[in-house]
């Protein structure tokens, strides 16, 4: 009746969180002791309840029962589809007291607050380098494991990123975003714009070793 009542009882003494039964406090109590009693036979990896059991298990089964009615993208859980929705909507509510930028979701929240911290939580096995987010760790263990998984569609070459990928098929496209404005020369990486660009400013910041004679890039060394 404690249900209904909304009546609760039992009441957590680390956090304050209260409780209709004793079953459900025990399982909250889980979070606090770290106990992970339910397994996943897949994959072996363990929850503090079975309904957490059973929305990972989706996983493995390829269940997405939550369907985003704009786009029709589907997602295993409701949490997911929520955030998602936020790229319709244009919804920001995680925003950075330090430089103001606003994110959609607490773990990019997280990952963008690094950049302020300077903390670098994710560590690379093979060489020990660190890095504050995983997209950048993953990119690094592509270099120790020559993985290239990203294929041109037009000359079949092979690249360890999605966003080299995008910048080499610029080649093909014809396509460069990259623009100067005071002589409207255009370019197809920003790396080119900024060679460009000491044409300019007559910058040459890379000096020849044996006769001490600089250049605007490494190519005219």
């Amino acid at each position: 009746m404690r249900i209904h009542s909304g009546e609760k009882h039992f009441t957590c003494h680390q956090c304050g969180n209260s409780f209709s039964s004793k079953h459900y406090l025990k399982i909250h109590m889980r979070i606090h002791t770290g106990e992970k009693t339910f397994k996943c036979q897949e994959c072996g990896q363990a929850f503090i309840n079975p309904s957490g059991r059973k929305v990972h298990m989706r996983i493995h089964t390829g269940e997405k029962h939550f369907t985003c009615q704009q786009c029709g993208k589907s997602f295993t859980t409701k949490c997911q589809l929520k955030i998602h929705m936020r790229i319709h909507s244009g919804e920001k509510p995680f925003t950075c007291q330090e430089c103001g930028k606003s994110l959609t979701n607490k773990f990019n929240f997280k990952t963008h607050m690094r950049i302020h911290s300077g903390e670098k939580p994710l560590t690379c096995l093979e060489c020990g380098k660190s890095f504050s987010s995983r997209p950048y760790l993953r990119s690094l263990m592509k270099t120790h494991t020559g993985e290239k998984p990203f294929t041109c569609q037009h000359c079949e070459k092979s690249f360890k990123s999605a966003i080299k990928t995008k910048t080499h098929m610029r080649i093909h496209t014809g396509e460069k975003p990259f623009a100067f404005l005071q002589c409207g020369k255009t370019f197809g990486q920003a790396c080119d714009l900024q060679g460009h660009l000491r044409t300019h400013t007559g910058e040459k910041p890379h000096p020849c070793l044996q006769c001490g004679k600089s250049f605007t890039s490494t190519s005219n060394l």
